[in-house]
């Protein structure tokens, strides 16, 4: 039997407003969304992180900066420390791409191999402080009490001593050298992220999921370990990314001085430093590439900064 249609129910259908058709448009959409897979707080970070394009264009240059780093030496027809006085002081070419310097060494191939050394130096003294800095901090922070108080009194006094006079002092005694550069800037350069980290297992360490480990018995170094500082690693890295750029200016400024990497060895600021006469006698390319490199190394790693520190902040998560 073929159902009538009931002209009644046809009038109230047309009676009803248009808002209502919407309001249901939009609870689908937003049901919709709800049953979405959610993405992770890394893949989310990551998703901000890509929407900044000037802390990608950073992230895209250091890179490139480091394949350079290791291939650049390899591929170059020039060693690094041969002298070829009579072809000192020549403009970049096809032959030199970066010209060559007093000594008639390549420009190009000293560049990429000053940027090993100085990559190599900002990531060791990075790494080092972030060992040291989250054992430290995670300690102090997790025991509180006396324990917290009498750790934060002696970071307060390595805190209060001259970074800079502390490092090459360090230098002059050990005498300078590789291991001694990232020695001297590791001595109290780790106190930063020791802060940092207290900082955030202060904060982490009451919450319920925490409390609740430590209810079911768990061990400090496992809950510091597994709960602390995963939730932490956002301001982590964030300051890894700032420590890095800081230590290779800090060896480049030891090295122009003459206290870090000794010649003929070849970094960005020993390449600085013997530029110094040249830049006077119209030969700029000798010191135009260090400075170029040193400058937007540390360009970027800022950039790269400022931009895990908005990805990774979860106030900002949608």
């Amino acid at each position: 039997m073929k159902q009538k249609h009931n002209p009644r129910h046809i009038k109230l259908q047309s009676q009803v407003p248009d808002e209502w058709f919407r309001w249901k448009e939009r609870d689908q959409n937003q049901a919709e969304v709800v049953s979405r897979p959610s993405l992770s707080y890394w893949q989310d970070a990551w998703k901000r992180l890509v929407k900044n394009k000037l802390a990608m264009s950073g992230l895209f240059f250091l890179i490139v900066l480091v394949i350079m780093a290791i291939i650049g030496p390899i591929v170059s027809p020039y060693e690094v420390n041969k002298t070829d006085l009579p072809n000192q002081y020549q403009a970049p070419s096809a032959e030199h791409w970066f010209g060559t310097d007093s000594h008639g060494r390549d420009v190009f191939t000293r560049t990429w191999y000053g940027a090993r050394i100085s990559l190599f130096v900002g990531f060791m003294a990075a790494l080092i402080d972030v060992t040291i800095g989250i054992i430290y901090g995670g300690i102090s922070g997790y025991k509180g009490g006396r324990t917290d108080n009498i750790m934060m009194r002696i970071i307060e006094i390595l805190y209060g001593l001259p970074y800079l006079l502390v490092v090459i002092l360090l230098l002059v005694v050990l005498g300078p050298s590789l291991t001694t550069i990232i020695i001297a800037l590791t001595v109290t350069g780790w106190v930063g992220m020791a802060r940092i980290v207290r900082g955030q297992v202060l904060q982490i360490k009451n919450y319920e999921f925490v409390l609740a480990s430590k209810s079911f018995g768990t061990r400090s170094s496992r809950i510091i370990r597994k709960n602390l500082l995963p939730n932490a690693m956002g301001p982590i890295i964030v300051q890894m990314t700032l420590t890095v750029p800081s230590a290779i200016f800090a060896e480049a400024f030891l090295s122009f001085i003459g206290l870090g990497i000794q010649a003929p060895y070849a970094s960005w600021g020993v390449m600085a430093n013997d530029s110094l006469g040249a830049i006077l006698s119209g030969n700029w390319w000798t010191l135009f590439f260090p400075a170029f490199f040193i400058s937007f190394t540390m360009f970027a790693f800022n950039v790269l900064g400022d931009g895990l520190q908005d990805a990774l902040d979860p106030k900002l998560r949608k």
